[in-house]
């Protein structure tokens, strides 16, 4: 329905333009691979791209008045990892290619499986290259939207549908070809909320051009998430186990409660006491 209304109204613009305005629409009109050309070609080439094995970005997410340090990793194929700290407690998020798991700060000293929703946000966000980039070969379907205003940029809008069937909106500036805005539906504590990400501050890394800031948050609110990255080092040597989850901690047998219902342990063979014997009687 939105593509066939998108094409009622389109038809009805062309109709009203002039000729020339016509003409020059059409010559200039993109194509979706060549826009992905463009936005892989501005980030610094797919061959530098593909290069970079493995990722760390060192920096603080600021919310609310508070600044939360953080360390994001990443390691092909699909691995990503994100360390934070909050009021001393180290917190983790981490996903394996197959396994996500988290441990929350001041939540237990074990480590917790992922929801089914968090696990495919995870799987999302460890893709190092983004899902226009060999997007057909991860089942990936990408469609131009059109073009809108970002904060007074003129930028293409691509509509994104993932293999999950996902649907993700990226805007690509009409001038760069860099994402600077994103859009998506998420599940957040049971409840479905549209999220509303804006990229920026681009600065070259090793012939790359990467985004240190990233704010997002709910749709129309005020409240959103400030990730400001300080750093970045393209293929540092990270351990792949960082990214596996962890053992859970056996309790201490010293300390241990009892289990609900267990018995008193038996008393030793040489602890045991002995019958007393009986006097004979007396005469």
């Amino acid at each position: 329905m939105l593509r066939k209304s998108a094409l009622i109204f389109l038809t009805v613009m062309l109709l009203a333009a002039p000729a020339a305005n016509l003409f020059a629409a059409d010559a200039a009109a993109p194509t979706v691979d060549s826009l992905i050309a463009k936005n892989v070609e501005a980030r610094g080439g797919l061959d530098k791209m593909k290069a970079v094995q493995s990722m760390r970005m060192t920096g603080k997410m600021m919310m609310g008045g508070m600044e939360v340090p953080l360390v994001i990793e990443m390691k092909r194929p699909a691995n990503s990892r994100v360390e934070f700290t909050f009021q001393g407690m180290t917190g983790v998020q981490a996903y394996d290619g197959k396994n996500g798991w988290s441990l929350e700060p001041g939540g237990g000293k074990d480590p917790e499986p992922m929801s089914a929703e968090e696990l495919k946000d995870a799987e999302e966000q460890s893709d190092m290259d983004g899902p226009l980039v060999d997007y057909k070969s991860k089942g990936n379907k990408v469609e131009l939207v059109g073009k809108e205003k970002v904060e007074g940029s003129d930028a293409y809008k691509l509509k994104i549908t993932l293999k999950s069937g996902d649907i993700r909106y990226l805007y690509l500036d009409a001038d760069s070809y860099l994402e600077i805005k994103g859009e998506s539906k998420r599940t957040v504590r049971g409840s479905e909320a549209e999220i509303e990400t804006t990229i920026g501050d681009y600065k070259e890394v090793e012939g790359l051009l990467i985004p240190f800031n990233l704010q997002a948050g709910a749709k129309g609110t005020d409240q959103k998430q400030n990730i400001v990255i300080e750093k970045v080092e393209l293929n540092p040597t990270i351990d792949v186990a960082r990214f596996k989850m962890p053992a859970a901690a056996k309790p201490d047998a010293a300390t241990a409660p009892a289990a609900a219902g267990s018995k008193a342990p038996a008393p030793a063979a040489g602890d045991a006491k002995k019958p007393e014997a009986k006097k004979p009687p007396q005469e």
